[in-house]
């Protein structure tokens, strides 16, 4: 019987940590993500109207607002999964769109994107026929080329990052919905990208497994992972979000910083808020 790989002592698990602090503006260099003009259509319908937005080194950036405003459309712009109808979507200063003019440009295809980009879906996506480990040790030797050993030893780390070494030999079907959207964080953070992706994350568990994984999600923030959420959870965007962005019908219609769902002035923000909170 295989055994989880031992972790050095310094492989740090989840724990409570400080509370996140407020973060100074950053310049242009520090920025990892840029989306510039992003339209989107399905045949005749348009769903993203030329929307801008920039993520910074670190930053945490919330994206909230009523079903069908495009929060999710726009999110998985950043790493292909929806290619944009037109407009720029730049990573680590590498243009992955159609761009904005300069059709010489050289540009990364999907496959460079996603090495740099982790994300994590509403629903788990794990192979019922592996074990928490293996979830996420496959992928890393397909994905990097790693040995077998490397593989799981690195997997091992990541679910202890999440809370989840004593799970590594159970499969999906033995776990609880927050210990399997877990596994899929673990899984998307083993590949050490530069930023990483939510959409709704806790959409699809019962209420009451939701705390653990913005838990997760929470330490993640304080460890400095630069991440962008698309969450209907809007007292963890209150704590976590240092950038606020509400959607509205394929457009932001009014962003801000820390405090932003309290000092919001748009009228539609606000009847948005009234309405959830």
């Amino acid at each position: 019987m295989r055994t989880t790989p031992a972790l050095p002592a310094s492989a740090c698990p989840m724990s409570d940590a400080a509370p996140l602090e407020s973060r100074e503006p950053r310049d242009g260099s520090s920025v990892v993500v840029e989306l510039r003009g992003i339209k989107k259509s399905y045949g005749t319908k348009q769903v993203l109207h030329g929307v801008d937005l920039t993520v910074h080194a670190g930053e945490h950036v919330v994206i909230f607002g009523p079903s069908g405003s495009g929060k999710s459309t726009l999110l998985r712009t950043i790493n292909l999964l929806e290619e944009p109808s037109e407009g720029s979507v730049r990573v680590l200063g590498v243009e992955y769109g159609p761009g904005l003019g300069d059709t010489n440009e050289k540009r990364g295809g999907p496959l460079q994107l996603r090495r740099h980009v982790g994300m994590v879906f509403q629903q788990f996506n794990l192979f019922p026929h592996l074990t928490a480990l293996d979830n996420i040790a496959r992928p890393l030797r397909s994905a990097k080329g790693l040995g077998r050993e490397e593989a799981e030893h690195k997997a091992a780390a990541s679910l202890q990052q999440v809370g989840l070494l004593n799970w590594a030999a159970h499969y999906p079907g033995q776990l609880s919905g927050g210990q399997a959207q877990r596994v899929a964080i673990a899984r998307a953070l083993s590949l050490d990208p530069k930023v990483m992706l939510f959409d709704e994350p806790t959409s699809a568990l019962d209420p009451e497994l939701v705390g653990e994984v913005l838990a997760v999600m929470r330490h993640l923030a304080q460890s400095g992972m630069t991440m962008v959420i698309v969450t209907h959870e809007l007292n963890f965007a209150r704590e976590i979000g240092d950038f606020n962005v509400f959607m509205d019908e394929g457009l932001i219609a009014e962003s801000g910083p820390r405090g932003f769902l309290d000092t919001c002035t748009n009228p539609r923000t606000k009847q948005f808020l009234a309405a959830v909170l």
